[in-house]
């Protein structure tokens, strides 16, 4: 016993020897990293605040920094928040994960505030028997070789193989499939990732042309056929401006061009993507008509259009120039894209300022059509923030066939709206080719997620259509909406 005793007394006495020495190292080493990082804030002349507080003044960059990603935790209320506050997407989780949505108390949205949306209940509901399936859609009717027909209303939006990373692709592919919705591939181009889970896409046609692009910048007629010989390809989307940079094109950081983006987009590695801010090839409406046209011819499938609204001129023309034409030159849905929307790098005056926000721009679009009688013709997709039911509600209201969603779908990912997209940091693995972050992203795990949150969102439109009286969401009309003025 006093053998044992000693020696524990013994490397007793050696593990505090070790740990004063370590600690003594530690604080030397710090000393002198203060004493460094002090003659530097002195002696520099870019940083003020370093420069007058030295060494202290670091903190603030840093807490600037954490600020981001603790703000949401310690400070901000459920519904104060920008862009998404925490009660919206809390929703979104809970419905992710498949546990129940209900709130108890009363609702903590305050109303009456311009721009809210109020949606109308009928007097006498359908009961249960009287409730509808949801009803087919159609693009490309009689225009198309191989039209494209789907009961879902509500589907995943453009995120191009780049501003993703491929473990958030593949989620969204295979998630996809299971709920029996679509993916848009974003102006990135078609990858294997996007091919993996089998489900429904649609092809985007962006400034550059990823994907279907020509040696000269254009497009090119082989790639393109080649692109509309797989199977689950749908339908092709000609990209004119987007909710984040209405009239610039898209920007993918070279640190985010590994060899598989560079590869499937057909540009360096380590370079910046920068995409033209319009497509060189369309400079007027009946250019944009043109290229509709030859897409389609060339593909056999539908081929449709997707744009931010702003001057509204244009519309009337490209209406006007359609009925002159013939309604073969039409496009066979048209993708109203919000002007607050976007994930990616954009200029901050684009995202704050530019383009009409979509509770504006979707009844103007609709209405054009409904006047120059080419709304049969014509489907219309919306988005841009609706990641809600009420909010998808609320564009069908408005005249919406359907409604895409990309933030929507990025917090059923796991996002946990710490603004690091254009950084190549985001912590969940979503918007990142790191791949220490990426390995936190479970493809399988997260596909059931994305499938989940589709089907509870769409279940739960259902409710309110049923509550304002309707059999199924695509009889809500404008009638019943309120948008407080």
């Amino acid at each position: 016993m006093d053998i044992n005793l000693n020696t524990l007394q013994h490397f007793a006495l050696v593990f505090f020897e070790i740990s004063a020495v370590v600690i003594t190292l530690a604080i030397g080493v710090l000393v002198l990293s203060v004493i460094y990082m002090y003659l530097v804030d002195v002696r520099q002349t870019r940083h003020t605040i370093r420069r007058n507080y030295p060494v202290l003044g670091r903190f603030r960059y840093l807490f600037e920094h954490l600020g981001e990603f603790f703000r949401q935790y310690l400070f901000a209320q459920d519904r104060e928040e920008l862009p998404f506050n925490r009660a919206q997407r809390a929703w979104v989780y809970r419905a992710a994960k498949n546990v129940d949505s209900t709130v108890a108390f009363g609702s903590t949205q305050p109303l009456n505030r311009p721009g809210d949306i109020i949606l109308l209940n009928g007097p006498f509901p359908p009961l249960e028997e009287d409730v509808a399936p949801r009803s087919a859609i159609t693009f490309g009717e009689g225009y198309a070789r191989q039209p494209y027909t789907t009961t879902s209303f509500f589907n995943i939006s453009a995120m191009s193989f780049g501003a993703l990373s491929v473990p958030a692709i593949r989620a969204l592919s295979r998630g996809a499939k299971q709920a029996g919705i679509w993916l848009n591939t974003g102006e990135g181009a078609m990858s294997s990732f996007h091919l993996e889970g089998g489900c429904d896409l649609i092809f985007q046609i962006g400034t550059a042309k990823y994907g279907v692009r020509s040696e000269a910048g254009g497009l090119s007629e082989d790639k393109l056929r080649a692109v509309a010989g797989h199977e689950q390809l749908k339908m092709f989307e000609i990209k004119l401006s987007q909710g984040a940079k209405p009239g610039k094109g898209g920007i993918l950081p070279g640190v985010k061009v590994t060899e598989v983006i560079a590869s499937t987009r057909g540009i360096p590695v380590g370079q910046d993507s920068l995409s033209p801010n319009r497509h060189p090839d369309i400079g007027c409406v009946d250019d944009l008509l043109d290229m509709i046209h030859r897409v389609r011819e060339i593909s056999g499938k539908p081929v449709g259009i997707k744009a931010v609204i702003g001057l509204a001129g244009w519309l009337d023309q490209l209406c006007e120039r359609i009925n002159e034409r013939g309604l073969q030159y039409a496009p066979d849905f048209f993708t109203v894209d919000s002007g607050d929307g976007g994930t990616g790098a954009a200029p901050q005056s684009l995202i704050d300022n530019m383009g009409l926000p979509v509770q504006r721009s979707l009844p103007l679009v609709v209405g054009k059509l409904i006047e120059h009688g080419l709304r049969e013709r014509v489907r219309v997709i919306c988005s841009g923030k609706m990641i809600n039911p009420a909010a998808v509600a609320a564009a069908l209201c408005l005249g919406a066939d359907c409604v895409n969603s990309a933030r929507g779908f990025m917090f059923a990912l796991g996002c946990v709206q710490s603004l690091q997209c254009n950084k190549n940091t985001c912590p969940t693995g979503i918007a990142t080719h790191d791949k220490d972050l990426q390995q936190g992203l479970n493809p399988v795990d997260k596909a059931d997620r994305v499938a989940n949150y589709a089907a509870n969102l769409m279940h739960e439109v259902e409710v309110i259509a049923h509550s304002c009286g309707v059999a199924e969401p695509r009889l809500l009309r404008r009638e019943h909406l309120l948008i407080v003025s």
